[in-house]
């Protein structure tokens, strides 16, 4: 890099933000080197505003708290086993790490930090070039000893040593490739892509949580193909099959429906599409819709049965997927309320073809919201997006098939309490029409007013009293003074 091109690099850092010249002069003049770092120098180059600053440091981290204690708003220890350590000036958060190098040990799922002693060594040990880039402070003066600009206009991600060495030292930055893939449209280098194939393996020594941590930045990422990009080149490289293996089984299976692509090119194309109908269902950036366009299918591999013909079925995929899609995102940690909502999902992606093509009664429109509950909008979504079909006619077809149904929806629910479907009446009114004490009894009872209300819409209070006392005359029962065990 020319110097006119380094007084360029260091004047667009001085823009961004004063804050970081201030606490560099704080520093220097106290003996100590600072330099802003990573991925808050990366987005300034990328055009966007920095969020949270990160810096690096010759300083060890008591002498950091040391230093910064009458400056900052707050400061606390982010990890001293890591060198890091947090502060709050105003509304910003930085944080400030010594100079480091760390790696793992064969087996362990914990890095052995080393402080080092330059710039240059600990840049060294970052991901990729576009993250190696630094500030010097006060006066901004750019570094970027691995070229991680011409990277950084050229697109590419690249390790600043061995990609050997640094997929060895850090397994999750497998993930991190594929997340910078997502969010950025970045391509790694075919040494990077060989050593990701190479070192797979290596990912079993880091944990669910930090693994599930990338694939969520991964599959929320605001790029248009980005997500599906990333999960790509996981499956491609081999690194799927050792925290996702469900998603790269899905290879060469042909679907039901004998589209030209295999069924985990369907389950991209799913991801792309249901990303796209987002905006359509006022859903932002929303991870239960994407892991449920990702993983619907996984139940495929384990159902595929062939037919007279030569064909190829796999009935019930969507209650085996169910229970995949929920061990799977278990095992990787995610919160208790994804993995239901997206298991939930998977079982009910089919539910809208199973009524065929034919008028939808009232009562299967309320079935389907009641089966749905909070997912609507979601399975709306998912279920627009998993017709891939290039069949012009057919797309058309189920498309205007899902705008009737949405329709009729929206007609019932002017009508009636769609949005939280339950009988006429309920538990405690059950109970003290027909006498008896809360058990099985109740939920029999229970179970017969919802199917009524389902099949035929609000019922009333003296209507329903009636059915209930009709059947418990049907169940033997005398009504008020039956037994507490209803016999």
């Amino acid at each position: 890099m020319s110097e006119p091109q380094r007084q360029a690099a260091a004047a667009l850092l001085a823009a961004s933000s004063p804050l970081p010249a201030e606490l560099g002069r704080l520093f220097v003049r106290h003996g100590h080197e600072l330099a802003l770092v990573g991925g808050p120098v990366r987005d300034v180059f990328l055009g966007r505003h920095p969020g949270d600053l990160d810096f690096t440091t010759d300083a060890p981290p008591e002498r950091v708290m040391q230093l910064t204690r009458g400056w900052a708003d707050s400061v606390w220890l982010v990890g001293i086993a890591f060198g890091t350590v947090g502060l709050r000036k105003g509304e910003v958060v930085l944080e400030i790490t010594t100079y480091r190098s760390e790696q793992y040990a064969t087996e362990s799922r914990k890095p052995q930090v080393r402080y080092g002693t330059s710039l240059e060594e600990d840049l060294l040990r970052r991901d990729f070039t576009v993250n190696a880039m630094a500030a010097r402070l006060p006066d901004y003066a750019f570094a970027d000893p691995f070229g991680g600009l011409a990277d950084l206009r050229d697109k590419v991600l690249r390790t600043p040593g061995s990609p050997a060495d640094s997929l060895t030292d850090d397994p999750l930055r497998m993930l991190r490739a594929a997340r910078f893939v997502a969010q950025l449209g970045f391509a790694p280098v075919p040494e990077l892509r060989a050593a990701m194939s190479q070192f797979a393996a290596r990912l079993s020594i880091v944990s669910a949580e930090r693994i599930a941590a990338e694939l969520t930045k991964l599959m929320l990422s605001p790029l248009p193909g980005g997500p599906a990009r990333g999960i790509a080149l996981l499956v491609e490289t081999g690194v799927a099959e050792h925290f996702l293996p469900e998603v790269p089984r899905l290879r060469l299976e042909t679907d039901e429906h004998f589209r030209h692509k295999d069924v985990y090119q369907h389950s991209l194309t799913v991801l792309d599409q249901a990303i796209a109908l987002e905006p359509r269902y006022r859903l932002e950036q929303d991870l239960v819709l994407r892991l449920a366009a990702l993983l619907h299918d996984i139940g495929k591999p384990g159902t595929r049965s062939r037919l007279p013909g030569g064909r190829v079925a796999f009935h019930h995929h969507d209650v085996v997927g169910a229970k995949l899609a929920r061990a799977s995102l278990a095992r990787l940690r995610f919160p208790k309320d994804v993995i239901a909502d997206v298991a939930r999902l998977v079982e009910l992606h089919l539910r809208f073809h199973g009524y065929g093509s034919a008028e939808w009664t009232d009562s299967a429109v309320r079935r389907y919201v009641r089966d749905a509950g909070p997912l609507l909008t979601r399975l709306h979504a998912l279920t627009r997006a998993d017709c891939t079909t290039r069949n012009r006619a057919k797309a058309e077809q189920l498309d205007r098939a899902y705008d009737n149904l949405e329709r009729r929806i929206a007609e019932l629910a002017e009508r009636e309490e769609m949005q939280s479907i339950r009988p006429d009446l309920d538990g405690n009114q059950i109970m003290q029409l027909l006498g008896i004490q809360p058990g099985p009894l109740v939920g029999r009872a229970y179970a017969y007013l919802m199917e009524l209300r389902l099949e035929h819409g609000p019922l009333g209070a003296q209507r329903a009293t009636q059915e209930l006392l009709r059947w418990a005359e049907g169940e033997g029962l005398g009504g008020p003074g039956t037994s507490p065990d209803g016999s």
